[in-house]
């Protein structure tokens, strides 16, 4: 088995500790700002990467991240996608079945008319525009979905974070905002699963029938069967092993193991990783003490490294298109908001509370920011669409509070 050499060693020690300490710094700032961590991460990636430290030091810059591609950055890569299913799976944890159900129809129609408005105008502007959007014109139909269903995303860490500033988290139209994002998380994922495995440019699995119809299968007996099993033996695990360590090691041997089958039947290890985390944290016997330590863990250390990854990727200068940015933002925007706000009005609920939950299922944050990243891998976008949909991320995470908080103060 090939090993790192003891340069290979020291570089790699040398990016993760770079990475780590510049996303501290920067999500400290953004945190002073009073925005999401997520935020500062992002720019301290964009300062670490080609587009700060390459421009200023070059030298400097291919020491630290270009010295050895075929190895240490390979075992960067490495670290990030484990970052990746880590992520997903914390945010897994955080939907809660129960509020889901209480919100009952009001809450679905509301998070698939946010979904369907910005997907078809997204294909639509995607498909009719490729080469000026940057969408892979081989493979025009997924991509240009694709490209929909990003701008469709809810990041639903962020608006619980927001509407727990403007404490509304626990009012109504918080529980709406909530149920509705939560909704869209898991058929989000679901789709977009779904895409990448009828993409030309995915490789593995089973082929397309056969990895649809176990997605759905393994969805369902997860959500139902599988549930019921971890909700049996979770008691177990916190009375017989070490607290909280058997509970952590169990809980992350069951994410990997999740995320290993769904990327052997052909749909990314971050949709098993998603799906487990709803199971297990509906459950009643993990703790919030529990979650609590996984979400710390998690969020301080490896989140940060995928974010800051983002910044490595792209030269966010020359790769930036004010065209593309301009359509990617306003797009996403209007139709996401919209869509929200006529499913409100559909479903029977007030102007005033459509409208603040348009703006708040319209935050975006880091789950598109995951999407874009994969479907950049997998050639489906190009850097300046890319940039585009980490620039509107950004955008709707700073705007959406104060939005919120606005049409609060509304007297309709």
């Amino acid at each position: 088995m090939e090993t790192l050499n003891h340069k290979e060693v020291i570089n790699l020690l040398l990016q993760i500790a770079a990475m780590l300490i510049m996303a501290r710094v920067f999500a400290e700032i953004a945190r002073q700002l009073k925005q999401p961590a997520v935020v500062g991460e992002i720019l301290a990636g964009i300062i670490l990467g080609p587009t700060i430290l390459g421009t200023l030091f070059p030298e400097f810059h291919t020491y630290l991240f270009a010295a050895n591609p075929e190895t240490t950055n390979i075992a960067l890569d490495g670290f990030v996608q484990i970052s990746v299913v880590l992520l997903l799976f914390i945010a897994g944890l955080e939907v809660e079945l129960q509020i889901v159900w209480s919100q009952g129809k009001n809450a679905l129609q509301i998070a698939v008319a946010s979904m369907i408005l910005p997907i078809i105008a997204g294909f639509v502007v995607a498909y009719a525009f490729p080469e000026f959007l940057g969408v892979n014109i081989n493979d025009r139909i997924v991509a240009s979905t694709f490209f929909g269903l990003a701008i469709s995303i809810t990041a639903l860490a962020v608006v619980a974070r927001v509407l727990m500033d403007l404490n509304l988290f626990k009012t109504q139209t918080g529980l709406l905002i909530i149920a509705g994002a939560m909704i869209v998380d898991v058929l989000g994922w679901i789709v977009f699963s779904v895409i990448l495995s009828l993409s030309e440019s995915s490789s593995g699995g089973l082929g397309v029938w056969p990895t649809i119809g176990l997605t759905l299968l393994f969805t369902l007996v997860m959500l139902t069967v599988g549930k019921g099993l971890i909700n049996k033996t979770l008691p177990w695990v916190n009375k017989k092993l070490a607290w909280p360590g058997g509970l952590l090691s169990l809980s992350l041997a069951l994410c990997f193991l999740a995320a290993s089958f769904t990327e052997f039947i052909g749909i990314h290890a971050i949709f098993g990783a998603f799906i487990i985390g709803v199971a297990l944290g509906d459950s009643d016997h993990l703790t919030e003490k529990a979650k609590e330590i996984l979400h710390q863990f998690i969020n301080n250390i490896f989140a940060p490294i995928f974010f800051v990854s983002i910044g490595l990727k792209v030269n966010f200068i020359e790769s930036f298109d004010l065209g593309v940015t301009g359509v990617v933002v306003v797009v996403g925007l209007l139709t996401k908001y919209y869509g929200a706000y006529i499913g409100g009005r559909f479903a029977g609920v007030g102007r005033k509370q459509s409208i603040i939950t348009g703006f708040g299922l319209s935050t975006r944050g880091s789950m598109d920011i995951i999407l874009g990243l994969i479907a950049l891998e997998y050639g489906l976008v190009s850097d300046s669409l890319f940039i585009g949909l980490v620039i509107l991320a950004l955008v709707s995470s700073i705007a959406s509070g104060p939005l919120m908080k606005w049409a609060g103060n509304l007297k309709i």
